[in-house]
């Protein structure tokens, strides 16, 4: 690639339209209930289809509804398509601990102490780490530590979890094992359970480590599936190769706040879920094109945009100066506050720079980035993903790629016996206005 940045520096980026710092009809204003559908139980998949890609796609194009499966996905984009993947991968976050009372206490890891740099840090902590959790049955836990004893190799070792604090949205634990060999990850993937997402109202099932999981997934870290992405097989993606249909990949780890419900009346008061993201600068570099970008699921769609708005927050002299310790990252409003005609080569440039400058080649950082009605994409042209519940931020995030259609386009789907949620079909958005 031979951009560099001085080759944008003629453009303008200092004059801007006056009072563009903030765009109309801002999403604070929005109320959650004009996002809302009825969503019948027996339409939530509670299982997947056989085969992954054998699930229904509806394609929306224009206003246009098409029905196909994911196995002809490559018939319905156009040859210079540059899919976008998150390759995280969910982690067993669930820990039963049984007392000596018999009680069960059940401890949901959400993400790591903020004394760690990133999840992937903290994942690889050995004998001991401090995470925030949720805690289930919590009043029957009073002060003592709790102890997991776990099978390993014909013998056994003890995990123990001690209540260092109890906050507002989360409890503070500290986890310790007697196998100084052995990292967090580890101990989760041989004590932990899959945490399917509340909605699907079962228990996990032995399947479902593999189900519920990407094909690709790499990165240790998420509590939720990027479930868009649970629809490709090698087969489908050797048909999107034979038509020149490329994929890259970044890693999002999905937080457990992606089901947290909006119960405020205007999104002003709704608190969006921040979520560690890692991007290579080769990866960033490669989006310096003009092929066609469509991310596969809303987390993909949310770290290509957030890097270009933590571009704009560098190029706007409101990021340039932090370091990389003092870390850059993106909130829930600066989509529509900070300045809006800064081009997006000139973004993902002035964000490489200064990668360079701080000797960082991979981005790794929070994101809290809010898409929905009066968000306009900066880098992706459509989006792959499944169909959300009601009165949810990723219900906000469809709207605002397709506006009001989001109706016609669930409408068609309830009509029609689309399985919906995370094991559920799935659509393709694609609109010439992008």
């Amino acid at each position: 690639m031979s951009l560099n940045l001085s080759q944008f520096i003629s453009i303008p980026i200092n004059l801007r339209v006056q009072n563009n710092n903030m765009q109309s009809n801002h999403p604070k204003d929005l109320s959650i209930l004009d996002y809302t559908y009825y969503l019948p139980d027996a339409q939530i998949a509670k299982y997947p289809m056989p085969e992954r890609d054998a699930s229904k796609l509806l394609v929306y194009k224009d206003g246009a509804i098409a029905e196909s499966i994911y196995k002809d996905l490559a018939s319905h984009l156009p040859a210079d398509t540059m899919l976008v993947f998150n390759n995280t991968k969910v982690v067993e976050a669930r820990l039963l601990f049984t007392k000596t009372t018999g009680g069960v206490i059940e401890i949901f890891c959400l993400e790591p102490d903020n004394q760690y740099a990133d999840i992937t840090t903290a994942m690889l902590q050995k004998g001991g780490v401090f995470w925030k959790c949720l805690v289930g049955g919590a009043k029957k836990w009073k002060s003592e530590s709790l102890v997991k004893s776990i099978a390993l190799d014909g013998g056994e070792l003890y995990l123990t979890a001690t209540m260092i604090e109890r906050l507002n949205d989360y409890f503070l634990i500290e986890f310790s094992w007697d196998d100084t060999l052995l990292s967090f990850a580890e101990i989760l993937h041989l004590a932990g359970l899959i945490p399917l997402p509340p909605y699907l109202n079962r228990t996990v099932e032995e399947s479902d480590k593999e189900t519920y999981q990407t094909i690709y997934a790499r990165h240790d870290g998420s509590v939720a599936a990027p479930t868009a992405g649970l629809h490709f097989t090698e087969p489908l993606f050797n048909s999107l190769a034979a038509k020149g249909i490329t994929h890259s990949f970044v890693t999002l780890h999905v937080g457990a706040g992606t089901f947290k419900p909006v119960s405020a009346a205007t999104m002003n008061e709704h608190e969006m879920h921040a979520e560690f993201i890692d991007v290579s600068i080769e990866f960033i570099e490669s989006i310096l094109t003009d092929k066609t970008i469509i991310p596969v699921g809303t987390t993909s769609l949310r770290t290509l945009e957030s890097l270009y708005w933590l571009g704009v927050k560098v190029m706007s002299n409101k990021g340039k100066d932090i370091s990389l310790k003092e870390g850059l990252e993106l909130f829930q409003w600066d989509a529509y506050e900070l300045p809006q005609d800064i081009k997006k080569e000139v973004a993902l440039l002035g964000l490489m720079d200064w990668m360079k400058t701080n000797n960082s080649t991979n981005l790794i950082t929070k994101t809290q980035l809010l898409i929905a009605p009066s968000y306009q994409l900066r880098i992706a042209k459509g989006l792959v993903t499944n169909f959300h519940q009601p009165q949810s931020t990723l219900l906000l995030l469809v709207a605002a790629i397709i506006g009001d259609d989001w109706r016609k386009v669930y409408n068609y789907a309830l009509e029609n016996n689309f399985r919906f949620l995370s094991y559920g079909d799935g659509c393709l958005l694609l609109s010439d206005k992008l």
